[in-house]
């Protein structure tokens, strides 16, 4: 059978002996998310590509790897219920972010609190929290090259200091918000670690609400800064031109008597707060960082705002606060966005191509001179009805000038170079990722149905997978995932250097 490990080391060229399968343990009916459809291995057909797929359901504390017949290979029991994420390193060891329920601060879908990492045997070897009354990881984190850890917080900032920046008063309770940050963590194992390099939303904000406040500016001449109303403007914001084109229609309208009411008519006297308006404070709710190892790039995704963002690590610290500067001007400013130019006033309601996406990934990390990457379209709310798509971008970048732009244009590119989509049969409303391969196949997690599966460039699924494996833990505070859901999956080849226990074994 192609997905046994006698496949693993026939890739590897290391023996044809077969490796006997870890027993995982079996869940209950209940765990199993029930009995109203089969669940574990549905289709493994020629041309899937070998290798072994890793995932950690959302109400498990239990990370499972398995094979292309569905049979689990390895098994950790972590404690903890997952707080994102899970990676396979070179050494072998469990990476993974861990879920603290109990935080005063803050609640909500995706909530961490933990980094951990385990060895292949089940030792805790780091176990490093971020969950106080300032910051709390969420989501997602990511390995890098040099051993170190990029990853996700929520930042409190108080109602007081966002209104103090332009924020509307409207539109911000008590909560306050909670802009994002990267971290990137040094660890210090087994309980500590060195935050050696950091970027925060904070510093890269704008807003066009109040001139008398911090950050008073043009955001559409801005894209390299995040309007801090932009989650609740129901207009495209202006540019400097038709600013001061609107400027000169209202004074003309002034001169002939069209004033638009007294100036205390709606005075909110010293910011005084009108009702609350459903203010969410984790108005970014960032759910993805991705690495791009070759350009010394971070892929950033906001399902709040429908965008991705790109964001240069080559910056120290001190520089990641500006907005000039750095390899391309921009300082730790965006520097490409896409998928709703509305948010940067260079697009309307009509231009908005991200629903709720999910799991942004560089494609060939290693390559400078092009840049592509793959994302999760969730697609609730789109125009044509509810229904997912995985979608492929070649972004316009240039080597020596960075990413390109016409002034008075969104950001390309226009179209996707590839997509997948099936209306009516694949759709997951939150969570779920895409991967490529390196065959060209691309690995699928329909989060919310469980259901990972893995598609040709033609569309033909080769492999599919609906997750059998649930717990008893409850998703967390703010998430409503049903039992079997799956945050994201990814598939190992069978030379990952991670597997060589699994490769050792079978000799």
């Amino acid at each position: 059978m192609r997905g046994m490990i006698s496949t693993l080391l026939a890739a590897t060229a290391l023996s044809t002996a077969p490796l006997a399968p870890v027993p995982a343990t079996p869940p209950t009916p209940q765990e199993a998310g029930g009995a109203e459809e089969p669940r574990g291995l549905v289709r493994n057909a020629p041309g899937a590509f070998p290798g072994l797929t890793l995932f950690s359901p959302l109400s498990s504390d239990r990370v499972y790897l398995i094979d292309l017949d569905g049979t689990v290979v390895h098994e950790w029991k972590t404690e903890l219920a997952p707080g994102g994420s899970v990676y396979l390193t070179d050494e072998g060891h469990l990476l993974r972010g861990a879920r603290k329920n109990e935080n005063a601060r803050f609640k909500g879908g995706g909530i961490g609190g933990f980094v951990r990492e385990w060895s292949w045997d089940g030792e805790l070897l780091w176990d490093y929290e971020i969950a106080d009354d300032y910051q709390t990881s969420h989501h997602d984190i990511e390995p890098l090259p040099n051993g170190n850890v990029l990853v996700i917080v929520w930042e409190h900032r108080f109602r007081e200091d966002a209104i103090a920046f332009g924020r509307d008063p409207a539109k911000i309770g008590e909560a306050g918000m909670w802009p994002d940050a990267v971290l990137e963590l040094k660890p210090v194992r087994p309980n500590d670690a060195e935050v050696v390099w950091e970027w925060h939303v904070w510093d890269h904000l704008i807003q066009d609400f109040d001139e008398t406040k911090e950050g008073y500016g043009s955001v559409a001449d801005h894209p390299e800064r995040l309007d801090i109303n932009a989650d609740h403007r129901a207009e495209a914001p202006m540019s400097d031109e038709e600013r001061a084109r609107q400027a000169e229609l209202e004074e003309q309208m002034a001169a002939l008597g069209y004033t638009g009411g007294d100036e205390d008519d709606g005075d909110t006297a010293g910011g005084a707060p009108a009702a609350d308006s459903g203010s969410v404070p984790d108005w970014l709710h960032t759910n993805a960082v991705d690495y791009h190892a070759g350009l010394d790039l971070i892929l950033l995704s906001s399902p709040e705002m429908n965008e991705v963002y790109v964001i240069d690590h080559s910056l120290s610290t001190e520089d990641t606060a500006w907005n000039t500067g750095g390899r391309f001007n921009k300082g730790g400013g965006i520097l490409f966005r896409w998928g709703n130019p509305k948010r940067y006033g260079r697009g309307d309601d009509g231009d908005r191509r991200f629903f709720y996406q999910h799991d942004p990934s560089w494609i060939d990390a290693a390559n400078t001179d092009e840049l592509r990457f793959l994302v999760f379209n969730n697609g609730g709310g789109r125009p044509d009805g509810d229904y997912s798509s995985v979608e492929e971008f070649v972004l316009p970048f240039d080597p020596k000038r960075g990413f390109t732009r016409e002034d008075d244009r969104a950001f390309g590119p226009d179209e996707p170079a590839w997509s997948y989509s099936a209306k009516g049969e694949f759709y997951s409303g939150f969570i779920s990722g895409a991967r490529r391969l390196p065959n060209g196949n691309t690995l699928i997690c329909s989060g919310a149905p469980g259901r990972v599966f893995e598609v040709t460039r033609e569309g033909e699924i080769v492999w599919e997978y609906r997750n059998p494996f649930s717990g008893k833990l409850k998703e967390g505070p703010g998430g409503n995932a049903p039992p079997t859901a799956l945050f994201r999956a990814s598939r190992l080849p069978y030379d990952h250097p991670g597997l060589a226990r699994l490769r050792e074994a079978a000799k």
